[in-house]
């Protein structure tokens, strides 16, 4: 589910590469990089979104850099947030654009945005062996549902099912669905979260800020002293406390992943992604995850039979947005993934 503007196409020589702009936008980061219709990924950069009071001037940036001089015909971007029409609010970030003004202002012929994780579910197809480590048992199902989630500055997830010999990209805004709780210990967190937020969501504890939370509100419920810390201190901290809070994250997760496979009948297997997991793949792999994931009564066994990866590349989105510019090269394009 994307949208899509184009212009009149500019007739270009039968020898002109079809050089095609994708772009990663995320809550603090944008990652830009350059692919042809081909799929291949050239000149990654990362930039920093505070560093730029737009998408436009952040492009520029970017193009100025690698290739001054030159523009891309095609672009392909992704973002953390809803895609509904032509105007774009990011929901972790304060940049807000027009698809048909940006599309405009980078001279670019198309220009697709996405959802991020609509670009990380047709990244899935596309995945070597290299790129999954595996977490728990189960075989993926040929032509069935594949499902992504992933936490990073928020929580992400999609639903990918087969179409018209292809794949269909289905985001949603599950990171907002409400947390539920399967031990005593998380009963308490979320019951004191409760009484300040009034609605506890998953990522307000799966996702970067939440394993700050988690670990804050630990500390008051053991009445331990709060000691400022950011995401990664907490993660790399040996403190018992910082710990479990990683711990407890990683559990919440397998919960709420078991429930995404349940309810979009993910039999082609579940792929973890985001900036958080793949940090920390050895200690997710020994915590609850796996045995949350399968923790649905009577619905074990389906389960059980569901293949779980850690997605350890590091871009998988540049994946699925260069699939989204190899279809713009067709001669013909469609208006959906």
């Amino acid at each position: 589910m994307w949208k899509s503007t184009e212009a009149l196409p500019t007739p270009s020589p039968p020898e002109a590469p079809m050089h095609g702009l994708i772009a990663d936008l995320g809550g603090t980061h944008i990652r830009f990089a350059l692919c042809d219709a081909a799929g291949s990924i050239d000149h990654p950069r990362t930039l920093l979104c505070a560093d730029y009071p737009g998408i436009q001037q952040a492009a520029e940036a970017y193009l100025a850099d690698v290739a001054p001089g030159e523009t891309p015909r095609l672009g392909a971007f992704d973002v953390a947030a809803p895609v509904d029409g032509d105007q774009v609010t990011i929901t972790n970030n304060p940049w807000i654009f027009s698809i048909e003004d940006t599309r405009r202002a980078l001279g670019l012929e198309s220009l697709v945005v996405v959802n991020d994780f609509a670009a990380n579910a047709l990244a899935a197809p596309h995945l070597s062996e290299a790129d999954l480590f595996a977490v728990g048992e189960g075989r993926a199902r040929a032509g069935r549902p594949m499902a992504v989630i992933g936490p990073g500055t928020g929580l992400g997830m999609a639903l990918l099912t087969p179409h018209a010999g292809g794949f269909l990209a289905l985001p949603g805004e599950g990171g907002h669905a409400t947390l539920a709780a399967m031990s005593d210990e998380e009963a308490e967190v979320i019951a004191l979260l409760r009484r300040k937020h009034g609605h506890v969501s998953a990522e307000r504890l799966i996702s970067g800020s939440g394993l700050v939370t988690l670990h804050e509100t630990l500390c008051r419920l053991r009445g331990r002293p709060l000691e400022p810390m950011t995401p990664a201190e907490v993660g790399a901290s040996t403190d018992p406390l910082c710990r479990e809070a990683l711990d407890m994250m990683f559990a919440l997760l397998g919960t709420v992943a078991g429930n995404l496979a349940l309810i979009g009948g993910a039999q082609g297997g579940v792929y973890v992604m985001g900036g958080i997991v793949p940090r920390y793949v050895r200690r997710f792999q020994l915590s609850k995850f796996r045995q949350r994931f399968e923790a649905k009564g009577r619905f074990e066994s389906y389960l059980e039979a569901i293949p779980t990866w850690v997605v350890t590349h590091p871009e998988p989105a540049f994946a699925g947005l260069a699939h989204l510019i190899a279809q713009l090269s067709e001669p013909r394009t469609t208006d959906h993934a």
